[in-house]
């Protein structure tokens, strides 16, 4: 069984990645978080896209522990506000991570943008870094729209306020399966089985 690192320590990311790979039936891979190694100094993030961030994260974490790593770096691109807060969406309030103050602040500064208007994408970027240095980056886009007020319970980040296309219910009020099929961070961690799949063997 192969050891493959997902550079976070969100538990949510790696429940999220054991279940894609299980859906996917690829099997071989033990996923491990941060949690799992030894620690090593982490870059802070300052790419200019979620690409730049991803494969900076997945480097530092291949070359730090020898194993073969996959970190995704993701966010909320609206329509309205020039594709913001994007690479900045964690910390779009100024502390890191601070979900509801984010929240307020994206829909205080849209409150006047009329429904019609209110499109905008989930975007993910995924990279896999092989201790050898062979690289894969990969892009899911997730598009909906951002409605005025929180509905639903699951999920993190700014699901609460997002509708995919074609839907009524916000990314929060899906199960998690549901999200796995089509969102952007699913979208992206299919687009990487391929090599996933290679490195299983």
């Amino acid at each position: 069984m192969s050891r493959l690192l997902l550079a976070t320590r969100n538990q949510k990311k790696l429940v999220e990645l054991r279940r894609i790979l299980e859906a996917e039936g690829v099997t071989g891979l033990e996923v491990v978080g941060l949690a799992d190694v030894p620690e090593f100094p982490e870059a802070p993030e300052t790419g200019a896209t979620f690409e730049d961030n991803a494969l900076a994260k997945a480097a530092d974490a291949a070359r730090a522990t020898g194993l073969p790593a996959v970190a995704d770096d993701s966010g909320l691109e609206i329509d309205a506000l020039n594709g913001m807060p994007g690479v900045l969406s964690a910390r779009w309030a100024g502390a890191h991570g601070d979900d509801q103050a984010n929240l307020d602040l994206v829909l205080g500064q849209i409150k006047d943008v009329p429904d019609e208007r209110r499109g905008g994408a989930f975007v993910s970027a995924a990279a896999l870094v092989l201790p050898d240095g062979g690289e894969t980056v990969v892009r899911g886009e997730w598009r909906g729209t951002i409605i005025r007020e929180s509905r639903g319970a699951n999920g993190f980040g700014y699901d609460p306020i997002f509708v995919p296309e074609g839907g009524t219910r916000t990314s929060a009020e899906l199960s998690p399966e549901e999200k796995d099929a089509d969102s952007h961070r699913g979208r992206a961690l299919r687009l990487l089985l391929p090599s996933l799949r290679e490195l299983a063997g």
